[in-house]
């Protein structure tokens, strides 16, 4: 696990910023794009979001009664599928650390009627607010590269799993090469001005490309979830490798 001491450097999409001024910063984008989240992830992906959402969900094994954790939730897509596989007798926690974001999600839930057997609780992925081997399945979905301290974020992922169950990570990663071109054309000159004429913020959508061009590749993710002491890892590449779910085991 890295020392954030505030003499070291971190990513803030391509700036670099101080460790102790990750977080602050990442709070402030997601603030201002929080009421805009839902509406701008169907415009840029072209709703591809909610079939890589849920793909990831056909991954989890999760049958009724078990326990679920959505880290870094959000809006609460991933919450929503893990509540209807666990059923009423099961619980799901939604959590993120930042306010709006779950303001965002508790809303949509409850005017889906997902209620019950969700609780939504703010908390930092680095610091887990739960019991060791508390729940059968954690998902976050394109949230780790906001995390200041990946390792440590993946570690406490770890440590809530109960022995035997899984990790599932839905995060942007490294598309093919042939479709390289195209993907930066996209990130950096339409992602940015969609940000500016629907969500009146074209600085946060700049962020948002940089912070998945500075996430590890797949095979790195790979290696840090191994070294998180997750077993049986493995990858699967979506829409060219634009996504990929990664996804070990605590045994």
């Amino acid at each position: 696990m890295t020392d954030p001491n505030k003499t070291q450097e971190t990513d803030f999409g391509y700036e670099r910023v101080p460790w102790s001024e990750k977080q602050r910063r990442v709070r402030g984008v997601f603030d201002s794009v929080a009421g805009n989240y839902d509406l701008m992830n169907d415009l840029m992906s072209g709703g591809a979001h909610r079939l890589w959402k849920e793909f990831t969900l056909s991954l989890t094994n999760l049958y009724a009664g078990q326990r679920a954790l959505d880290v870094a939730g959000g809006t609460g897509d991933l919450t929503a599928g893990l509540a209807r596989q666990v059923g009423k007798s099961g619980m799901v926690i939604l959590s993120d650390i930042n306010a709006a974001m779950l303001g965002e999600g508790r809303d949509r839930l409850l005017d889906a009627g997902v209620v019950g057997n969700v609780n939504v609780v703010l908390a930092n992925a680095e610091k887990l607010p739960f019991a060791d081997s508390s729940f059968d399945c954690v998902t976050i979905g394109f949230g780790l590269r906001n995390v200041t301290d990946k390792s440590a974020a993946l570690a406490e992922m770890r440590r809530v799993l109960k022995p035997g169950g899984q990790l599932l990570v839905l995060e942007f990663s490294r598309p093919l090469p042939l479709l390289k071109p195209l993907y930066d054309l996209y990130s950096f000159r339409v992602l940015p001005m969609i940000g500016k004429l629907v969500a009146k913020d074209e600085d946060s959508y700049r962020y948002l490309a940089e912070s998945i061009r500075m996430f590890p590749d797949q095979e790195t993710l790979l290696g840090m979830l191994r070294d998180a002491g997750l077993e049986d890892c493995r990858y699967h590449n979506l829409s060219g490798g634009i996504v990929a779910v990664h996804r070990g085991y605590r045994y």
